[in-house]
């Protein structure tokens, strides 16, 4: 079964479904995992009644970084907001599908940090040591 979620870790690394920058946007957040580099931005379309209609990320950094941030847009493209600042480290790694060592684990929250950023503001954002101890 790892070799399934493998798989599709590297096809949405190497074919990411939600690349690309959103103008305008009326969310945005961008940070990067000084441990490795990796670096995410993210922006949102949010409607007047709340809902996630589109997402969209971009960014450098390893295969897992870029995979969560595909796969974490696509969750939540349709989601309510509210739903969307719920979500929270096992979200993540149900996504991937795969064990993750403490170093890749960091990689592979990146985004939902960077979300977390867009829809909450500077202010209520988690350190990835935070989310990845949560």
């Amino acid at each position: 079964m790892d070799d399934l979620y493998r798989e599709v870790i590297i096809d949405r690394y190497q074919n990411p479904r939600f690349s690309g920058t959103l103008d305008p946007h009326t969310h945005s957040y961008e940070d990067d995992n000084p441990v490795c580099g990796d670096h995410i931005r993210i922006d949102l379309r949010v409607d007047d009644k709340d809902i996630v209609t589109e997402a969209k990320f971009t960014g450098e950094g390893c295969s897992i970084s870029q995979a969560s941030a595909d796969l974490l847009m696509e969750k939540i493209t349709g989601m309510p907001v509210a739903d969307v600042r719920g979500l929270a480290k096992q979200d993540i790694l149900d996504l991937l599908g795969i064990e993750l060592g403490p170093v890749r684990l960091k990689c592979a929250l990146l985004s939902l940090k960077v979300l977390k950023g867009g829809v909450y503001g500077l202010d209520e954002v988690m350190s990835l040591d935070e989310l990845a101890e949560s």
